[in-house]
């Protein structure tokens, strides 16, 4: 299998009531059917003015706790929230970076909304089947470092279940379910970096299954929960 990921870094400043998908369309990329389409949720939240001035510290601090739909932990200015979405992430997952001085960027209301909404528009001006996976940045606990993962899905299958299938020695997988959106997030990331304006990618040659999942499919049940 040969994956190629395509940064599209020709997207002009995305502000509020621009149309996302139209700025994918005018790029210019040739598209082509079973494409998967990755977009920074940073776009999608200022095309949905998800965007908030902040006039200082304690102005951010306080919108961390209003986003915040819950407190899990707090070590000096780092706070461990769980969002609205159910997401669990630094500080809301509200974001300095790629911001215009003086604001933050929130993330959108309901991401998997988002994403459908861009594919739904992709696919009627493009004619043809896509997927839309909208990334953040987030960090895992017990590993440094940050990868981007999905926080918005639409037309893929969030999740591939290996369970009950064999492996390489025909032993039975019991417990293998890969978070595929993540992985494409996270490769999708390498093509368009943090700084360099390219928002969105183009993931080609991965055989994906189409499917109504959502990014909040991989959200684990408090049930499965091992670290609260």
């Amino acid at each position: 299998m040969t994956i190629t990921i395509t940064a599209l870094c020709s997207i002009s400043e995305i502000h509020r009531g621009d149309d996302v998908a139209e700025a994918i369309v005018a790029t210019g990329h040739t598209f082509a059917d079973h494409d998967i389409v990755v977009v920074t949720h940073k776009i999608v939240s200022k095309s949905e003015g998800m965007v908030r001035e902040v006039v200082d510290e304690a102005a951010y601090r306080r919108l961390i706790e209003d986003e915040a739909a819950e407190i899990i932990r707090r070590r000096g200015p780092l706070v461990i929230t769980r969002t609205s979405h159910g997401f669990i992430c630094a500080n809301a997952g509200i974001d300095r970076s790629n911001a215009t001085e003086g604001t933050v960027i929130l993330l959108p209301t309901d991401p998997d909304a988002s994403a459908h909404g861009i594919r739904m528009k992709l696919e009627r001006a493009l004619g043809m089947n896509l997927a839309v996976i909208v990334t953040d940045t987030f960090g895992r606990p017990w590993r440094r470092g940050v990868v981007d993962v999905a926080i918005g899905v639409s037309g893929i299958d969030p999740i591939v279940d290996l369970r009950g299938t064999p492996d390489a020695n025909g032993r039975t997988m019991e417990a293998t379910e890969i978070a595929i959106v993540d992985e494409i997030a996270a490769a999708a990331d390498l093509a368009m970096g943090k700084a360099t304006g390219c928002p969105v990618a183009v993931v080609r040659g991965y055989e994906w299954a189409p499917g109504p999942g959502r990014a909040t499919d991989l959200i684990r049940p408090d049930a499965e929960d091992m670290f609260r």
